[in-house]
């Protein structure tokens, strides 16, 4: 039987209860614990103080746990209770703590690495990994638009504008490509700079100094071409023909603003002064005005003189009063002939009219048809004095003819079977000149188409001012040649046209203008041309 310990004692075999050992005095008693309580007094050094209540985990009151249970191994083994609520509670609070200690260290650990690879790649530290790497980040950036060797090779590539442009690395590179000499450099692009003697790769095209001087010889040759253009163009300027206002400066026009025309006054149809003696009508009056109009003169800027045969070629017209004076141009249904043409006072333009001789007699003259001016010997023939009729009429009746200076004064010889020593039996000259007399009934004539092959060509005088001549011809070629002038047809079937069922079976004058060729007139190639026609009418 076991020996009961003395009371203070503890026995080695039995060791106190939880109870017992963790239960604390009461906070109302000092020193120790009442005597025949059955209570302990302070639990000794080294064994833990249960709290209020009982054991840990367990209610106050609750029986503590039997000795040998799997309750006391455990305490002895690690001083609690595994069962303990708490303790299972603390120890999990520590696991879950150190795992979140150990997943800061590894946040640590990658935001250190970002850190790092943010600075490699030049990045923001701060900045999210993720921007970083993807979106606008130095890393991105580098790899999207680092490419400088792909972008080389692109016609917009540095390297490319570098090797092909005027670059500073072409300027400082070029060779003296005459005499060969070292590469020059410019001192203010490369101070400094020593570069040594240029190489070029096996394979590479040839030294930039070869592609250099092709493209200069290639713009020196451009230069020449243009230069030989130029120097061309001016000497053809220069000693070409005039422009048209130099035309008119030489012409004395610029400060003129009268323009004196000489015409004839007394043949119907052509040139007629208007009773009253107002002005004048007629084919030649309206070829005037057109000429006039072209050089610049209005209608009323023009006047018009009376002028006789003789002084066609000095160009002498009379005044109202009967003084003569010097005309610009002579419009009198003038013939171009080889000894007009000769003579320097007599400066014929293009012609303007074609027409032919024929032969004008009373209508009781015995021959019905005069078909030659040798069917007219032994008679009175009247004609124009220095005309071209009166020398072909000269040749085929060889007898003097009857001349005078205006035509009307032979047609009124033409008396009616009244001889006398005025009295002619026949008047010859240009058909268009006659056509106006045989239209007028009361003079009762018969107009005869003679066999002469000869053409007569009317032209305008312009004497010796051949910038005047010349602009005359530019006028008459614009009639001619512009499809939208119809002056001269306007002339012709208001006073020719007319004529024709008077005068039937004669070729009173061609229903067409003559050919005009375009004047030597120097002209740019924007400005308006004409096209220049054919001249299948041309004599």
């Amino acid at each position: 039987m076991a020996k009961e310990p003395a009371d203070g004692e503890t026995g080695p075999e039995k060791a106190p209860s939880p109870p017992e050992k963790q239960r604390r005095s009461s906070p109302g008693e000092s020193g120790g614990l009442a005597a025949g309580s059955g209570e302990t007094g302070p639990p000794a050094v080294g064994e833990r103080e249960t709290p209020p209540g009982g054991a840990i985990g367990e209610p106050d009151g609750a029986t503590p746990a039997a000795p040998g249970s799997r309750g006391d191994e455990g305490r002895d083994r690690q001083g609690r209770d595994p069962d303990d609520r708490h303790d299972r509670d603390q120890r999990s609070d520590d696991r879950r703590e150190r795992d979140q200690r150990s997943d800061d260290r590894y946040d640590r650990d990658r935001r250190g690495d970002d850190r790092y690879e943010r600075d490699r790649r030049g990045g923001d530290p701060d900045d999210r990994y993720d921007r970083d790497r993807w979106n606008d980040d130095g890393y991105g950036r580098d790899r999207r638009d680092g490419g400088r060797y792909e972008r080389g090779r692109r016609s917009d590539d540095r390297y490319d504008r570098d090797r092909r442009d005027d670059d500073g690395y072409g300027r400082d590179r070029r060779y003296d490509d005459r005499y060969d000499r070292a590469p020059r450099f410019d001192d203010a692009d490369v101070k400094g700079f020593q570069p040594g003697p240029p190489t070029t790769p096996a394979g590479a095209p040839g030294p930039p100094r070869r592609r250099r001087f092709r493209r200069f010889r290639l713009a020196a040759w451009i230069a020449l071409v243009l230069a030989a253009v130029v120097v061309g163009v001016s000497i053809a300027w220069v000693n070409g023909p005039p422009t048209e206002a130099e035309l008119r400066e030489k012409a004395g026009l610029l400060n003129k603003d009268r323009l004196l025309i000489g015409v004839k006054e007394d043949t119907p149809g052509i040139a007629l002064r208007e009773p009253g003696g107002t002005g004048f009508t007629g084919f030649d009056i309206d070829i005037a005005y057109m000429i006039a109009a072209d050089l610049g003169f209005r209608p009323d800027q023009v006047d018009f003189l009376a002028i006789e045969t003789e002084d066609r070629a000095r160009m002498q017209a009379r005044d109202t009063d009967g003084t003569f004076v010097k005309v610009d141009l002579v419009v009198a249904t003038f013939s171009v002939t080889p000894e007009r043409r000769a003579d320097p006072s007599v400066g014929f333009s293009t012609p303007y009219l074609y027409t032919e001789q024929s032969v004008v007699t009373r209508a009781d003259y015995p021959d019905d048809n005069v078909a030659s001016l040798g069917q007219l010997e032994g008679r009175k023939v009247c004609s124009l004095g220095t005309s071209t009729s009166l020398a072909e009429l000269r040749k085929a009746i060889k007898t003097d003819p009857i001349a005078e200076l205006l035509i009307s004064k032979c047609v009124d010889r033409l008396a009616d079977g009244v001889p006398s020593d005025r009295a002619a039996e026949a008047v010859t000259t240009d058909a268009a000149l006659l056509a106006g007399f045989v239209a007028q009934p009361e003079r009762k004539l018969r107009h005869h188409d003679i066999a002469l092959e000869k053409t007569e060509m009317w032209a305008v005088n312009a004497g010796s001012n051949r910038a005047l001549r010349t602009l005359v011809d530019l006028a008459l070629y614009r009639s001619y040649a512009d499809p939208g002038n119809k002056m001269w047809e306007e002339a012709y079937e208001k006073h020719i046209r007319p004529l024709l069922a008077a005068n039937p079976g004669v070729d009173v004058a061609q229903a067409q203008q003559p050919c005009a060729l375009p004047p030597d007139v120097r002209r740019w190639p924007w400005e308006r041309t004409l096209p220049v026609r054919d001249c299948p009418s041309a004599p």
